[in-house]
């Protein structure tokens, strides 16, 4: 079982960056696939990126390609989203996962971002 927590998630006025984190309980974590999703009020939820358990895939929505940033430390066991030049549009709850080849089998509690004009 892996236990994923989302961290780093605020108000930022437009033009800001956040960095969120995503750090899991388990060194299987490791091995696992991770993405970052976000839900907006009233919006389906949506995939931002993904990284491969090695680093070496990454995968990003049109809507941040060039603004955000994922990685991941694994002596850390965290999965990072650098967020630069953040719109207002960006603001949603955003949720990291983890599994095998994007088969997302654990999710963390999300952290809410928001973003003022």
């Amino acid at each position: 079982q892996v236990q994923l927590v989302e961290s780093g998630g605020g108000l930022v006025q437009a033009g800001g960056s956040l960095r969120l984190s995503c750090a899991a309980s388990a060194r299987a974590f490791k091995r696992y696939h991770v993405g970052w999703f976000r839900q907006a009020p009233g919006k389906e939820r949506e995939s931002v990126a993904d990284i491969s358990w090695s680093g070496a895939y990454t995968y990003y929505a049109d809507s941040v390609k060039g603004r955000f940033t994922i990685s991941r430390d694994p002596a850390k066991n965290t999965v990072y989203l650098q967020m630069n030049n953040l719109k207002p549009e960006d603001t949603a709850v955003y949720y990291c996962a983890a599994g095998d080849n994007r088969s997302y089998d654990y999710w963390g509690q999300g952290t809410q971002v928001t973003v003022s004009s």
